[in-house]
This record gives C-alpha cells, structure tokens and sequence, in this order.
C-alpha cells in the first residue's frame, strides 16, 4: 500500500512540477531577455484558465477551450506588452513591480466583473477520464499524466525553438546584447512583443490544465507566481533548462516532502503532534531547499545556459 501511494505521490509530483514550468519558462524567458518583472504572469494564468472555462462551458468542448485559452493568453500578452511593459524597459525594477502589481488588481477585478466572484468549473475530456495500471498495482488518473506528457512535449519545443530556429536565435542574442541585435537590424520592438505573448501563452495553457483538476476562481494566479519565482531562483534566471530542472525539483520535494514529512516525526512525537509538525515543515521545504541551493550556487543552477 505505501509502494502504490508513493509512486502516486511521485507522479504528482512531476505533473505539479511540470505545471510550475510551463510558469516558469514564460517568467523566466520575459525576465531573460527584456529584463523585466512581471507581477502580472500569475494574471495571464488564471485568464487562461477562466477562458478555457468558458469557452468549454459554451461549446461543450474542452479542446475548444484550450485553444482559447492560448489565443486569450498570448493576446492579452501582447496588449499588455505594447500599452504597458514597452514603457518599462529603461525604468528600475521598482517601477515594473508597481505597474505589474497594478495589473495583478486590474486583472482581478476584470474577470471578476466579466464572470462573477463564484468559481468555475472545468470538466476532464471524456478521452482523458479514466485511469491507466501503474507497477505495484497503483493505478493513477490519465489527465494528470496527459498533462505530463504536454510538458514534456512543450519542454522539447522551447528547446527546439530556442537552440534550432531564427527567432531562438535572435531570443539568444537579446539574452545577451539587446542594443548589438537592434543595431544589427533586428525589430527588438516585434520581438519582444513575440517573446511576451509566448511566455503569456505558456501561462495560459498551465491554468487551462489546471482548471481541471481544481476550480477556476479570481487570484487563483497568485499562489502559482509565488512558486514559479522560487523555480526561476533555483534554476537560474533566464534558462529554460533550469526552469525545467528547478520546476522537477521544487514538485518533487513539495509533494513528497507533504507526504513523508508528517509519517516520519510520527514515529517519535505521535501521530497528531507529528502530522502537525510534518505539515509545518514541508509547508517551508521548498525555500529551504532554495536557500541551501543559492548558498552553493548564488546564481542559480544553470544561470549561464538556456
């Protein structure tokens, strides 16, 4: 029984850290390569998710909404981008945590004027409902493991994109000399705003997937901004294969340090005092794991590479 329960959790834990990457690598990108700090991304993912409710709760198709929820994500991006951030860049990171912070409101206040302040619910796909025979005879729902599977997929996308094509290229080189690449001829302007509305894109799609596996309500971005920061920390702030690494990682210890952390002081305090104890604890793992982290590698894990 707890073989089955652990491989369970483990699962879990790569489908929550999977979910902090698709945040993580839109954060990571925008900060990256137009140096900026968007407050705001944790908005982005919860418009996606909201518009892949809709959309589905209208049409009666999740696919639908998910396609929504991208358009609707990379969109608003973009908006945001051209009205907002585009006046930011020569500006400290005081003012772009003001006007980002701003944002947070004015999202928050849009969709609850849009949709009400009740929560939404986003129903799995039929294709998706069931569950799927794990070893040790767990068995463990296919739409967690479909969201793996599309971060996995979108992994090797980023990676494709970024180390393979033009536009990654250009993404590389204003990572490393914005004013060369604009002198050179480049549209920074146009690529900037491609930049943003990708990282938009990819927030939108986590709060699509996630809709489904908890209600979709105003703020529910906050939380997930929070641990998408810590990701970002750990694994370097402008690589995308930190982002993944970092994101694996704050899942893993946050899920299974939930789960074995209060059976472990139960042993010795007992088990009301040890859960409470164990819950306690693993509620502060993750930044004790990023403290340990920046205290051996200040920059982060792979702060040098995307």
């Amino acid at each position: 029984m707890q073989t089955t329960l652990l491989i369970e959790q483990i699962l879990n834990g790569v489908q929550f850290g999977v979910m902090l990457f698709l945040m993580a690598a839109g954060l990571t990108l925008i900060f990256g390569v137009m140096g900026v700090i968007n407050l705001a991304h944790g908005s982005l993912y919860m418009l996606g998710a909201f518009a892949c409710a809709a959309v589905a709760t209208a049409t009666g198709s999740f696919w639908l909404g998910l396609m929504a929820s991208l358009a609707a994500a990379a969109a608003a991006g973009a908006i945001v981008e051209l009205l907002v951030i585009r006046r930011l860049y020569d500006r400290d990171h005081l003012d772009q945590v003001l006007a980002t912070f701003a944002l947070i409101l004015i999202f928050s206040e849009g969709t609850r004027w849009l949709f009400g302040s009740f929560p939404l619910y986003l129903n799995i796909p039929p294709v998706l409902s069931g569950a799927v025979d794990l070893p040790a005879g767990a068995r463990y729902q296919l739409y967690r493991l479909a969201i793996i599977l599309v971060g996995i997929a979108v992994a090797i996308g980023l990676y494709l994109l970024i180390s393979k094509t033009r536009l990654g290229m250009r993404i590389r080189a204003g990572q490393s000399d914005r004013e060369m690449i604009a002198a050179l001829g480049v549209d920074i302007r146009t690529l900037y705003t491609v930049v943003f509305a990708l990282g938009a894109a990819l927030a939108g799609l986590a709060g699509a997937m996630v809709g489904a596996l908890q209600s979709v309500q105003v703020g529910m971005g906050e939380p997930v901004l929070i641990l998408a920061f810590v990701v970002i920390v750990i694994g370097g702030i402008g690589s995308i294969k930190g982002a993944l690494v970092g994101a694996a990682l704050v899942g893993l210890v946050d899920t299974l340090g939930r789960f074995l952390l209060p059976q472990f002081f139960a042993l010795f305090l007992g088990p009301s005092q040890g859960t409470t104890v164990g819950a306690a604890l693993a509620s502060m793992l993750i930044y004790i794991v990023m403290a340990l982290i920046l205290a051996v590698r200040p920059r982060g894990l792979f702060a040098a590479s995307t």
